[in-house]
């Protein structure tokens, strides 16, 4: 995918000490005692250098350089407070906000319920013929409306009956670039700044932080709640009901809670589309896994996390400030788990995804696996805590593999009340790709469906959270905006995007991966529901990644259930998982009874971040003395019907993690690029701003004056270089070096701590 360069150079390093465009806080206070000063003064003789004079000179700007090293790194470190620094609260306490009518709208002819051929009122006054096949019915009745009598088709429970793990399965879709918006699925949104650039002609709106920079600039940002309420309406849902589907996968940002700092995205309009979604999917008898699909600070560099900024953009549980951030997620973490929890939204939204693609991914580490273990065992006992043990108390915890085998998983946290992994199997970035379609055909099944069985025999119950009929990265914006494609096939990639060209062999190809891919992952969510056109021709360009799409034009199958024994009829005889989980893994007795040597190593908060931050506990944490929030619930009018408060544990009220009052953070999205701190962080050092990276510095030596100016320096331990200059003799001029070890100011009446 595209990476854009988050900083630029600064002439320290690489290390830019605005990454966002901030302007630095602080004062130009010096340490005491230190005077970096040009001073004035008269040459005893002039000449040329001598041995003598040098090693003088080099002795004297070895004092030079351990200033510059003790408040340079400091001052590079310290880039920007948080909005919020200083005004930390205390308590706990909850407050909401009305989002105003977010339920279905009541029928004018007093219809509760309807099947196949029934027309639906909807907001607005327009109106749809429902079509369901398969024996699914809506229903909605205002004076109840949190009945959940819906069914989305006659093989699948219906809302007010239990769903079977290992009997029931999951045959979802996604609704991609909705309140998460991604390039490639909107990319209209993202056209329309194809000529902002940056001086080397590489595109500035890749993401949605640069897109809602631009939108804020132009006055446009109001189009991200039009683009919100017609991207997805409650005709979607009827229809993926009526496509035989029963589950939605439901991607939310972070921002729907709050922004911070300098975040730029629109703040909490996200949650007004969730709470409709939770109410059409419980008008057609849809399951919702909420998947929390962003986390402060990026948890993988892509544009899907809101920046699109690579490796080194990756700045929670990695960098100066991943610790911080990962505190932040609990907290939203909590504040979902507390709303879904409520009885009046738990049987439509049973299962919770509490991170989208943390970039672990095995060989290329950016998260370390164990880092990432210990988040998820955090965020597990928090949210037990809040719901209970036990079938029935809360959603299903679900967490992705972070691109690892599925062995790194089958026995983490053996005992765990009703944790499942998320899986996002694609083949289209594997490579270039150039094979025959009909090569890919079996691919699923021979690589996956076995796997996914051991997995479910051993770890518990695991779904497909994204797959696609992609055989190749084809697609507008698929690999990002402008981003390189790798295949190299014949005709390049206009034939795979140009689907009104298809001809009957491709569509029976893709529909034949679609189903052995269907039948090998078993529980699943393809990704996306729908793309939106792009801007040029008003098509969809990026077709192997649209279930509707496919669906109208025939390589998606009319029923999903057809890919029933799909791997078996292409020769492929897996392992055969038989459908009954032991009873820990779902609710059943033992849950919860997790094994102490299974989480011994997983401590919280980390005692190491990875090689780069081996000592976390010297990085910048929040502290709980703020006051957290709840997500607002629906307007009910109906007489005598309550739609909760938003909190379903009054016993829960531990306060929110803010900044410590009069600590100077890092920013949030730069920290990946600082230096592992060498103390506790805002325990016993303070802040000494250094006013710019250039020292000027005369000195006496022997009666010589030496002009000396550091240039550059090093910010971590090892060799400076030192450009020498004697302003007596024209021209002339050498260099040194001298070792250096990176060391802190300490606050007031505290020792200076020496590496």
């Amino acid at each position: 995918m595209s990476e854009e360069k988050l900083h630029s150079g600064s002439g320290i390093g690489s290390v830019n000490p605005t990454p966002m465009g901030e302007t630095p806080t602080g004062s130009n206070q010096k340490l005491s005692g230190d005077n970096a000063e040009a001073k004035d003064s008269t040459p005893a003789e002039k000449g040329r250098f001598s041995r003598k004079k040098l090693l003088i000179a080099i002795a004297c700007i070895s004092v030079v350089i351990i200033v510059l090293v003790v408040i340079l790194p400091v001052y590079f470190l310290v880039i920007k407070k948080k909005s919020n620094n200083g005004s930390s609260s205390s308590g706990g306490g909850h407050t909401s906000t009305d989002t105003g009518d977010t339920l279905p709208v009541p029928q004018p002819d007093g219809a509760t319920s309807g099947g196949d051929g029934s027309t639906v009122y909807v907001e607005g006054g327009s109106s749809f013929v429902y079509s369901n096949k398969f024996g699914g019915y809506w229903s909605y009745d205002p004076a109840r409306p949190f009945a959940n009598e819906a069914r989305a088709q006659s093989w699948t429970p219906a809302l007010n009956e239990t769903w079977k793990w290992g009997q029931d399965t999951i045959k979802g879709v996604n609704l991609g670039g909705w309140l998460v918006t991604e390039p490639f699925i909107v990319p209209a949104l993202y056209q329309k700044y194809s000529g902002v650039t940056f001086d080397n002609g590489s595109y500035q709106v890749i993401d949605e932080w640069k897109l809602s920079e631009h939108m804020r600039a132009d006055g446009s940002i109001g189009d991200l709640e039009k683009h919100y309420a017609t991207f997805y309406t409650e005709e979607d849902f009827a229809q993926i009901a009526g496509a035989g589907l029963n589950w939605v996968r439901l991607p939310m940002p972070f921002w729907a809670i709050e922004t911070v700092g300098n975040e730029p995205y629109i703040e909490s309009v996200q949650w007004k589309y969730v709470l409709k979604a939770i109410g059409w999917a419980r008008k057609y008898g849809l399951r919702i896994n909420l998947d929390f699909h962003t986390h402060p600070g990026s948890q993988n560099g892509w544009n899907h996390s809101g920046l699109n900024s690579g490796p080194l953009g990756v700045n929670w549980l990695n960098g100066v400030m991943g610790v911080a951030n990962a505190q932040r997620s609990l907290d939203y973490i909590r504040i979902i788990t507390e709303f879904i929890s409520q009885p009046e939204y738990a049987p439509v939204v049973p299962y919770f995804g509490i991170v989208n693609e943390p970039r672990i991914m095995a060989g290329n580490h950016v998260l370390y696996p164990e880092t990432v273990q210990a988040f998820y065992l955090e965020a597990y006992k928090q949210i037990r805590s809040i719901t209970g043990i036990g079938e029935g108390k809360g959603p299903m915890i679900s967490i992705h593999d972070g691109f690892l085998a599925f062995t790194e998983w089958n026995t983490f946290l053996t005992g765990a009340d009703r944790l499942s992994l998320d899986t996002h199997p694609y083949f289209a970035f594997d490579g270039p790709n150039d094979a025959a379609l009909e090569t890919f055909i079996p691919r699923p099944c021979s690589r996956w469906a076995g796997a996914i069985n051991t997995t479910q025999s051993t770890f518990g119950v695991i779904t497909a959270g994204e797959w696609s009929v992609a055989v190749n990265d084809c697609g507008l914006f698929v690999t990002g905006v402008n981003a390189e494609i790798r295949y190299t096939g014949a005709g390049g990639c206009d034939p795979w995007n140009n689907w009104e060209n298809w001809d009957q062999a491709t569509k029976d190809g893709l529909k034949q991966f679609a189903l052995s891919t269907m039948d090998a992952l078993q529980n699943w969510f393809f990704w996306t529901w729908k793309i939106g056109p792009s801007a040029t021709d008003n098509a969809v360009r990026a077709p192997f990644w649209s279930y509707k799409l496919g669906l109208e034009n025939g390589w998606l199958p009319k029923d999903p259930r057809e890919a029933a024994g799909t791997c078996i009829k292409l020769g492929e005889a897996p392992n055969v998982f038989p459908g009954t989980f032991q009873p820990w893994q779902t609710g059943g007795t033992g849950a919860g009874e997790i094994q102490p040597a299974a989480t011994a190593t997983l401590t919280w908060p980390p005692t190491s971040l990875n090689p780069n931050y081996p000592v976390a506990q010297y990085l910048p944490t929040y502290t709980p003395t703020g006051t957290h929030t709840t997500l607002a619930v629906p307007s009910i009018t109906a007489a005598g019907v309550s739609p909760g408060d938003g909190w379903f544990n009054d016993q829960d009220q531990a306060a929110l993690m803010v900044p410590i009052s009069g600590c100077e953070y890092p920013e949030a999205y730069g920290g990946a690029l600082l230096p592992q701190p060498s103390v506790p962080w805002c325990s016993n050092t303070e802040i000494v701003p250094f006013p710019t990276p250039v020292a000027i510095l005369t000195m006496d030596g022997d009666g010589l004056p030496l002009t000396t100016t550091v240039l550059e320096f090093s910010a971590i331990d090892g060799q400076v270089t030192i450009p020498i200059e004697d302003p007596a003799v024209t021209g002339t001029s050498t260099t040194t070096t001298a070792p250096v070890a990176r060391r802190y100011a300490p606050r007031a009446g505290m020792p200076m701590p020496t590496l």
